[in-house]
């Protein structure tokens, strides 16, 4: 009987995750942090919020737009953020080939650490920080995600050796052809480390007053020179940052908490609830009841526990 041909890397990556992702959106894996992706079918430009990680892609492909750049990510290339940024996605995908891709949250702790052992090593940083890159994926950071895939598929081998290998993702990520400017950016160096501490006072507070002014104090600059870099950084304004982050947190209350536009709005610091509705359509080119009655619609098909993740899919 003749024997079936090996799968390649890339075929198990695929098979992995079509069965470890079962359901469009996001999937949550058997470790804190690791979240499984899918599209059966292509998405125009969508609004998302990414938070600092790293996306790979095994199958089809995206596209992540901010300001003038774009960002490719596929089968041979993955994203990393080192700040959390808004910006808009494209996906290609189809029934056939899905989307299928696997998302790590950036563990900062675990970063810094690891930073810490290459500089010790002489590794240091060699580039200026980037807040959001796309680079190729080498054999050896594919080999890991394969690992991390086969072990994520039994309970027993994610809890023992899921943090292992996540951790070596996270080496070959900084170890990568834009390490050097991965690693700058996430030991928060220079002004651009001002502005990321800008932006984590951002998202802690963003239902707060969140003046400008009072930004770039903290940050150690003047209200313009605070803007340029923050524009550096972000590729947008503070006020266009802060808004835009509101507005995220806001579509995820009403879907995940059931909230009105109206409470939504104001739990997250508008003080007019026209206004509110002016910018939230500006933003997702919908409504927010038009927007939170079509994703509660699409959460009530799926299992209970990847409901509170849909919000903040693709």
């Amino acid at each position: 009987m003749p024997q079936s041909p090996v799968m390649s890397r890339s075929q198990r990556m695929i098979a992995l995750l079509g069965q470890l992702a079962p359901h469009e959106g996001y999937t949550r894996s058997a470790l804190d942090g690791v979240r499984f992706m899918r599209a059966n079918h292509p998405l125009g430009r969508t609004q998302v919020l990414y938070e600092p990680g790293i996306v790979i892609v095994c199958q089809g492909r995206k596209r992540g737009f901010l300001a003038d750049e774009v960002y490719v990510y596929d089968a041979q290339h993955y994203l990393v953020l080192s700040v959390p940024l808004p910006f808009s996605t494209e996906t290609e995908a189809s029934e056939e080939e899905p989307m299928l891709a696997v998302s790590l949250s950036l563990d900062m702790l675990a970063v810094a650490d690891l930073v810490l052992t290459l500089d010790q090593s002489g590794v240091g940083p060699a580039a200026a920080p980037l807040g959001i890159i796309a680079t190729p994926l080498g054999d050896d950071l594919a080999d890991a995600t394969l690992r991390l895939l086969q072990c994520l598929a039994s309970p027993l081998e994610a809890e023992v050796l899921g943090p292992a290998i996540v951790r070596e993702i996270s080496f070959r990520v900084l170890m990568g052809e834009q390490g050097g400017a991965i690693r700058a950016a996430l030991t928060h160096q220079g002004r651009f480390g001002k502005v990321a501490k800008a932006l984590r006072r951002i998202h802690a507070d963003y239902a707060g007053t969140l003046d400008v002014a009072r930004l770039a104090a903290e940050a150690g600059m003047s209200v313009p020179a605070f803007h340029v870099h923050f524009k550096a950084v972000t590729h947008t304004s503070p006020i266009q940052y802060i808004k835009s982050t509101r507005l995220h947190q806001a579509r995820l209350l009403m879907i995940r908490d059931n909230l009105s536009a109206q409470a939504a709005s104001a739990s997250v610091g508008y003080e007019s609830s026209s206004q509110f509705n002016r910018e939230f359509k500006r933003l997702f080119g919908r409504t927010p009841g038009d927007e939170a009655r079509d994703l509660k619609h699409a959460l009530a098909l799926l299992p209970a526990q990847d409901r509170a993740q849909l919000a903040l899919a693709h």
